[in-house]
């Protein structure tokens, strides 16, 4: 590890309670396929007035989507409440006369699973472990529609083992980040100071910036990203590309602790 990127943390002393983003921070996901998760969907259809295929619906859901700035790189951090699936797909379908027999998780379930299955990050099942060896705290705070219940379910599945105090889906609390809400959320939830927590996840805006904001200590996880990503050339934010990286700069916190 780069000296530079060590004094960062000076400091900063051990967390008490370190926050991880999901996607591309806990999970690698798959390139999202949207046609792949609603043709899924689809054989769950009793009805389906004009006869639609999933690319028919996902290229409505991809025009609501552009209208609304969801996914756009250059705009998405600007949108900072979110919109819970199951409304999104309720208007989807009902508007394109298609009738399902699945319930709201059900859909989100399906679609998900199909549309970008994920796998754990290369070495984060140790990193977790050693975290709770060590006694600091965890937790997830996650930008996502999907409900809170299927987003823990997948989590937990992935990572069995993980000690999570708590996962927070946006869908569940109107705030996205990098929106200073959800973080004070988070925090009031863990009845600890800012000063006392890390933040860890793969968004510039939404992650890094957002956890400044908010007054915890930001770390940049740049492992499970598949494309080139502008880094900010004068920000001393902590960088890592492997959990093995933060593991044994937490470790010569502890160290330092003890003597």
């Amino acid at each position: 590890m780069k000296k530079e990127t060590h004094d960062n943390t000076i400091k900063y002393g051990k967390p008490k309670m370190i926050l991880f983003d999901y996607g591309q921070t806990l999970v690698n996901e798959r390139k999202f396929d949207g046609v792949r998760g609603t043709n899924a969907v689809l054989q769950y259809a009793i009805c389906n007035k004009y006869g639609y295929t999933a690319e028919d619906v996902q290229a409505k859901a991809d025009a609501i989507n552009n209208d609304m700035g969801r996914f756009d790189p250059k705009r998405r951090h600007l949108l900072q409440v979110e919109v819970p699936n199951h409304m999104f797909t309720a208007y989807l379908y009902q508007s394109m006369g298609i009738e399902l027999s699945l319930t709201s998780q059900q859909i989100e379930r399906i679609f998900w699973n199909e549309a970008s299955p994920g796998v754990p990050t290369d070495g984060i099942e140790d990193f977790l472990t050693f975290l709770k060896v060590q006694n600091i705290r965890t937790g997830v705070i996650s930008n996502i529609s999907y409900c809170g219940e299927v987003v823990k379910e997948r989590i937990d599945t992935l990572l069995p083992n993980n000690d999570f105090e708590f996962i927070l889906a946006s869908s569940e609390y109107m705030f996205r980040k990098p929106n200073v809400r959800i973080f004070e959320l988070a925090l009031e939830k863990a009845d600890l100071q800012s000063k006392d927590v890390w933040y860890i996840g793969d968004n510039y805006e939404c992650d890094i910036l957002g956890a400044r904001t908010a007054g915890l200590f930001p770390v940049w996880y740049l492992g499970a990203l598949e494309y080139p990503i502008e880094i900010e050339k004068n920000d001393e934010v902590l960088k890592i590309t492997h959990w093995c990286e933060l593991r044994e700069l937490l470790k010569e916190k502890v160290k330092a602790k003890s003597v």
